[in-house]
Formats: structure tokens, C-alpha cells, sequence
């Protein structure tokens, strides 16, 4: 392994993926900058943080779900250096996934991804309504079905974010807090000012695409919106664990918080850059999670807000050189958690001058009509 190091990277973005690098980088030695005028904000402050790789697995996208499997396997490591580095707690849940099903509909999708992954050599297990309840007695009787995913993971967003903001500014991290408008091989450019670079890493999640000629049109926003809600004192607890839908054919998530929280989500709307709350957003998401768990509706209402999920025409994300000098590390569409770990390793590896791996190869630049 060649032990070359880049005198000045420079990360756009300051999201999980984002601080991930700085931190990573600054640790291996590089005199690193990261650039976002507000790190920790965006999609990753709005995100669920499910780590689920099977729950999420679909056919025509087994090139993503062996990305997503490999970085699963690497969290546990990645979360304990993230705490070491941090000294905070980095927020991983390690409880697994259900996936239940509601009406026949849900139940034969459920049929679908079981028998999918069966094709693939990973099973899960199959289970029946009262088996989903005894598992997760705050269900209610609308849940006739489900899937036991113990393998996949969850992760507290937020703490997470404040975890890596810690750790890269223990590891020497600079942070611009300014908007780039464009990159460049050695600079970066922002509006009134230029920060110069070895390489700069365009990690700037849906607003990647306005930053680098290659990236134009590749990266495409896909709004979400999410709730947050706490459990009020005469309420019944939360599930012990994510469980996920569909809920009469409409995806739902409800992902457990330490403090008595759940995240709930999400919609998906191709609607540019609009971040704004609906009111329909809303409405089902609450209708979808009191289906599953009739008790949420005495939760308090904490949150509404909606993110833009960073996505590319076949979901994977984008990962390499755009040309000498610029890296990208974006395109992560829901798996920017996820898929940290193995994106954070490639581009250190990339920064090396070191191959960074086969499974790497489906991400290039290049599928998409980028620039090498």
C-alpha cells in the first residue's frame, strides 16, 4: 500500500458523508478544509439513520445492496472509532429491522423481497401477525404479516453529526463556513473567495450537481419528509426496534430514539428543491404509523421537516475522480448513513493513490458520463 499523502484536501459538504472524509482524512495525515456554510444541517440532519441494506433490497440493484452489505459490516468498527475519536457516543443501534405488511398488497411485496433475497442466498425470517406482535407488542392488529431482519442496523442522525463534528475538529479539521460555487482541479471557489487545494471532494449531497461540468444533470433532488415525535408519560413506549412497511402499498418507517423519540418517514417527491412541508405529507405519514402502532397517536409532535435526498438514475451513488484534482463522493440517494463507511475508505484509498477496490468499480464517474 503506498503511503503518498495529499498535502490539502478540501471536502464540499458538510453532511455524514462530508465530515466523515474530513475527519478520516485529517486523521491520516492531510491538512484537510471542509466547506459548508452550515456542516450538519441538510439531508443528514433530517435523515431516519436506518442502516438496512435487506429491508431495502430490490431487483436490478444488486450492485447496491453488495455496497450496502460490505459498509453494514464495517459500522460497528466505524462507530466505535468514531466514539474514540469523538469522545462522545456515536448513536448506533444494533435492535434490527421488521418489516411488516398491513393488506394483501403489502403482504405479497413482502412475498417479493423475501423471495429476492432468497435468490441472492440471504434469507430472513418469515413472519405472521401474531409473531410480528409478540416481538413488538405495541403494534396493533392492522399488521398481518412480516419479515425479521436482526442483521440490519440503525444509527441516531443527530448524534451521530455531533460525533463527527467533534472527531474532525479534534483530527485538525478546518471549517469554512461559506457556500462553494464551483470546483475545480486546485480550488475551490466560493462568492467572494478562492481556497486552494491539492484535491478538493465534492461531497455536497443534491446541490453536488451545480458544483463540476461532470456532475451536471447526474444528481437529482428527492424530497422527504420526516416527523419527529416524543412519547408523552401516559403513552406506550416505542418499538424496541426500526419497523418498516408498506403500509397499504405507501413505504413508512418508524425508528426508535434512546429518549423515548420516534423518527418517522418518509415521503418521496421528485419536486426540484422544495423543502417546504406539506400538509398531505404529513397527514399520511400519521395515518400510515397509527395503522401500525395505534398508541403513537398519543405521541407529542416534535418536528416536520423534509430533506433532499441526493440521487442518481440507477441509485448508486458516485464515487471517484471527475478529473486530477476532484474526487467525488456524493449521489448517496438514501444511503448516505448507510453507505459511509465504504464510501470513507474508498476515498482515502483514492487519496493514497491506491486502488480502492472491485465493488468500488459500480460507482465511477464515468457509468454516468463523468469526466476521468
Amino acid at each position: 500500500m503506498s503511503e503518498k499523502r495529499t498535502d490539502h484536501v478540501v471536502v464540499v459538504g458538510g453532511g455524514v458523508v462530508g465530515l466523515s472524509v474530513a475527519w478520516r482524512a485529517a486523521a491520516a495525515g492531510n491538512r484537510v478544509s471542509l466547506v459548508d456554510p452550515e456542516p450538519a444541517s441538510g439531508a443528514s440532519y433530517v435523515a431516519g439513520g436506518m442502516l438496512a441494506p435487506l429491508a431495502e433490497a430490490w431487483p436490478g440493484e444488486e450492485e447496491l445492496l453488495e455496497l450496502g452489505s460490505t459498509s453494514l459490516t464495517r459500522w460497528p468498527g466505524f462507530a466505535e472509532e468514531l466514539s474514540c475519536a469523538a469522545g462522545l457516543p456515536s448513536g448506533l443501534r444494533t435492535e434490527g429491522t421488521l418489516m411488516i405488511g398491513v393488506d394483501g398488497a403489502d403482504r405479497e411485496e413482502l412475498d417479493n423481497v423475501s423471495g429476492h433475497l432468497a435468490g441472492l442466498g440471504r434469507s430472513v425470517t418469515r413472519l405472521t401477525g401474531r409473531e410480528v406482535r409478540k416481538r413488538e407488542p405495541v403494534l396493533g392488529p392492522s399488521v398481518r404479516g412480516g419479515l425479521e431482519i436482526p442483521g440490519d442496523l440503525a444509527v441516531d442522525n443527530r448524534m451521530a453529526l455531533t460525533a463527527l463534528q467533534a472527531a474532525a475538529k479534534a483530527s485538525g479539521v478546518e471549517f469554512v463556513r461559506e457556500r462553494a460555487e464551483r470546483v475545480r482541479p486546485g480550488a475551490v471557489e466560493l462568492a467572494e473567495s478562492t481556497v486552494e487545494c491539492d484535491v478538493a471532494v465534492i461531497s455536497a449531497g443534491a446541490h453536488s450537481g451545480s458544483l463540476h461540468p461532470a456532475l451536471a444533470g447526474t444528481i437529482r433532488p428527492v424530497k422527504g419528509e420526516i416527523l419527529r415525535l416524543r412519547k408523552r408519560a401516559t403513552a406506550l413506549p416505542p418499538p424496541t426496534r426500526t419497523v418498516r412497511g408498506p403500509v397499504r402499498g405507501r413505504p413508512c418507517y418508524l425508528v426508535p430514539r434512546d429518549d423515548g423519540g420516534v423518527v418517522l418517514g418518509a415521503t418521496q417527491h421528485e419536486v426540484g428543491f422544495d423543502t417546504e412541508v406539506t400538509v398531505a405529507g404529513v397527514r399520511d405519514l400519521l395515518a400510515d404509523a397509527e395503522t401500525v402502532m395505534p398508541g403513537i397517536a398519543e405521541y407529542t409532535l416534535l418536528e416536520a421537516t423534509a430533506g433532499l435526498r441526493p440521487s442518481t438514475a440507477d441509485n448508486l451513488p458516485v464515487i471517484g475522480w471527475l478529473e486530477p484534482g476532484v474526487l467525488a463522493a456524493t449521489g448517496h440517494h438514501r444511503g448516505g448513513f448507510l453507505l459511509t463507511p465504504v464510501t470513507v475508505d474508498a476515498v482515502l484509498a483514492l487519496l493514497r493513490g491506491d486502488d480502492p477496490g472491485a465493488l468500488i468499480k459500480a460507482t465511477d464517474p464515468s457509468r454516468l458520463g463523468g469526466q476521468q
